[in-house]
């Protein structure tokens, strides 16, 4: 497995999951998105402040990826797409991604209901079929997290219903993403500092 290629810090703070070589991918092909991703992530601390903040909108966490990755010259992006069947179109409309960088999708999953991950592979599937995507990157919250999260008393805002790893690898591994490579990291308990 490629994600070898990761440096150390990184292996460290996420539980990282990969399929159909996705970090060969990334790390051949598309070195400065690599690179990119490897930057925000070095970077990425997961604060208290930022679990327990009130809810609405975009969260913090989600925000801060965003943020980040968008000072790489990412960018949220819809893809206009239809099937043509005897010269008679029809819309195959797909939803934005958060984050994409040449032909390398990102989404940032940290609180969201957890049907959320099948919007986001049958995306990835169908982009990659279409070759809009190379490459379908999902960061979300490793399961040993919920310790952590229990422990600050916000268990009702993220359980077990949002987005978490436990509920991604089955998706995953149930050809999900199609034949769309995906590289998933969870955040871990080694990310989280008390602020």
């Amino acid at each position: 497995m490629a994600i070898k290629f990761l440096p150390q810090e990184i292996r460290d703070k996420f539980e990282i999951h990969e399929w159909k070589h996705a970090c060969a991918v990334l790390k051949g092909d598309f070195p400065g998105e690599w690179h990119d991703i490897i930057e925000v992530l070095a970077h990425f601390k997961l604060s208290k402040s930022e679990i327990i903040a009130a809810g609405g909108g975009l969260s913090l966490i989600s925000n801060w990826f965003n943020t980040s990755f968008k000072s790489r010259k990412w960018k949220e992006k819809a893809f206009d797409t239809q099937i043509v069947v005897d010269n008679h179109p029809m819309k195959s409309p797909t939803h934005k991604v958060d984050c994409v960088k040449n032909t390398v999708a990102l989404e940032i999953e940290w609180n969201n209901k957890d049907p959320f991950f099948d919007r986001d592979l049958n995306n990835f599937r169908l982009l990659f079929d279409l070759r809009a995507i190379s490459v379908g990157i999902i960061i979300t919250k490793s399961d040993d997290l919920s310790d952590i999260i229990k422990g600050l008393g916000v268990w009702d805002k993220y359980g077990w219903s949002t987005t978490w790893m436990k509920k991604l690898l089955p998706r995953i591994e149930g050809g999900g993403g199609g034949g769309c490579p995906i590289l998933v990291f969870g955040i871990t308990k080694a990310a989280y500092v008390e602020d």
